[in-house]
């Protein structure tokens, strides 16, 4: 009984690790990547001489990105969810 515990103990402890490690990267990718677009549209407007045209289309095209990522990626994750949910239930009940 103790070692059973202790195996679900573990279990809940990798599946809380594994979230925080998803929820950093996914953090530091909606931070990072609009942030070294908008440099790179900054420098290019720069070298064309043109106002901040590039800045702005390469900060809103990768944030729009980014958005459509993470909630295609929050999309897939409740199907996989709700799949194994009913697949407990039995046959003849009813989805809520």
């Amino acid at each position: 009984m103790d070692k059973a515990r202790r195996v679900f103990d573990l279990s809940t402890r990798q599946e809380l690790s594994r979230g925080f490690g998803d929820a950093l990267s996914t953090a530091f990718e909606l931070a990072l990547t609009p942030a070294i677009m908008a440099l790179i549209g900054w420098k290019l407007d720069d070298w064309l001489g043109t106002s901040p045209a590039f800045l702005l289309f390469f900060f809103v095209f990768t944030m729009s990105y980014e958005f459509w990522k993470l909630f295609k990626r929050y999309d897939l994750r409740m199907k996989a969810e709700q799949a194994k949910v009913e697949g407990l239930r039995s046959p003849g009940e009813p989805s809520p």
